[in-house]
């Protein structure tokens, strides 16, 4: 397989779904090869894809993929997944996506954990403790969105 045409054959397929191709990873394993397709878009909240267009978009990917030569002839198995939370956030469209969660930046004076409030071409405006500080997109080298685990209202009452 090779991951040129297939990025060709999947980037037009991935638009007409309201998508884009994040990233492709190809893996072999034995005989079978593992093309693995991570879709990002703005969905129909602004916050990703929703499942429903993620597996509308693997339909669509699959009849591709098999209408074209872009696999060769060995067989593969096809993954498709949103490029997921865990993913750094690189661009100022991924902090769009992300407006309301928390986040870790890494800066060249430190860390500051914050949760979006907004973000433009040039940076993004973070509550941190109630405050919001503005730090431009150049100031960061990391950014990773951090999982938050919610407790039911429901739990805390006694039976």
């Amino acid at each position: 397989m090779k991951e040129q045409a297939i990025a060709a054959l999947v980037g037009p397929v991935a638009e007409q779904h309201g998508l884009e191709v994040d990233r492709i990873e190809i893996a072999s394993a034995g005989r079978r090869s593992f093309l693995r397709v991570y879709l990002d878009g703005d969905g129909p909240d602004g916050r990703g894809p929703s499942l429903d267009e993620i597996a509308d978009a693997t339909r669509a990917l699959s009849v591709a993929l098999d209408e074209s030569d872009a696999t060769g002839q060995a067989p593969y198995t096809l993954e498709v997944s949103s490029r997921g939370v865990s993913r750094p956030l690189t661009e100022a469209k991924h902090y769009r996506r992300n407006v309301g969660r928390l986040v870790a930046l890494t800066l060249a004076d430190g860390q500051v954990t914050g949760r979006i409030e907004a973000s433009d071409a040039d940076g993004v405006d973070l509550d941190v403790d109630g405050h919001t500080r503005r730090v431009a997109y150049t100031d960061i080298s990391k950014a990773v969105v951090q999982a938050e685990l919610r407790k039911d209202a429901g739990d805390d009452e006694e039976e």
